[in-house]
């Protein structure tokens, strides 16, 4: 893909992102996050319908956690700069997929896996961010990766699989942080829950992904309404 297509792509992705200035919820990421949203079926859309409240939404298509290359990759299509200026009381994750493919092709991925998190969860990019947000007040959701037909039975699974494991040694560290495994609800074997590029979440798919999340966030925001 060219730089002038992933420029016009990051463009047609960000219409309809922003932040209202009441919204309790903030979703950040890659585009996984930030499909749909030209149809208003993103992630953030379908969670603001499904909590019938605004959610803001900062995630771009090609975001990585880390610098990479390009300058694009170092204003918002780096993740954490999208989270540095986020204050909310819930802020919605994800990332890493991008910087795993670019940086390691699924192949020798111990050192990007500890840039982005260490083994023990102690550092790397992901739990700087994290604690960021944590000081700041907010409660974080992370939403990880489902398995993706085009990624299924590939040798791309192994370092997802050390990538999700460290995240939930970062979760357990923390009780304001939230993991939900999108694989306990997205079967590769479910074509409708995809795009046509077998990567990516159909409408459908975004929706699954607001209902895990709207799961997990429903029961937190009635009890703060009765304090």
């Amino acid at each position: 893909m060219t730089r002038l297509m992933i420029i016009l792509l990051c463009l047609l992705t960000a219409c309809g992102r922003g932040v209202p200035d009441d919204a309790r919820i903030i979703v950040a990421g890659d585009s996984v996050m930030a499909w749909n949203r030209g149809a208003n079926q993103s992630v953030a859309a379908r969670l603001s319908a499904r909590l019938q409240q605004p959610v803001g939404d900062v995630s771009l298509s090609f975001a990585r956690i880390t610098d990479g290359p390009s300058l694009l990759n170092r204003g918002p299509l780096n993740i954490t700069r999208q989270a540095e200026p986020l204050r909310a009381e819930w802020v919605i994750l994800n990332g890493g997929a991008n910087d795993l493919r670019a940086n390691c092709g699924c192949q020798s991925c111990n050192a990007t896996l500890d840039q982005l998190i260490t083994r023990d969860a102690s550092d790397g990019a992901i739990p700087t961010m994290v604690r960021k947000l944590r000081q700041t007040g907010a409660r974080v959701i992370w939403v990880e990766y489902y398995t993706a037909p085009r990624f299924a039975n590939s040798g791309c699974l192994r370092p997802y699989r050390q990538f999700e494991q460290r995240l939930a040694r970062m979760a357990a560290q923390d009780a304001g942080v939230t993991l939900i495994d999108l694989d306990a609800t997205f079967s590769p074997q479910n074509t409708a829950l995809f795009a046509a590029d077998r990567l990516h979440p159909s409408a459908l798919g975004s929706d699954l992904i607001a209902a895990a999340i709207a799961a997990v966030l429903q029961p937190q925001l009635r009890a703060s309404t009765t304090r």
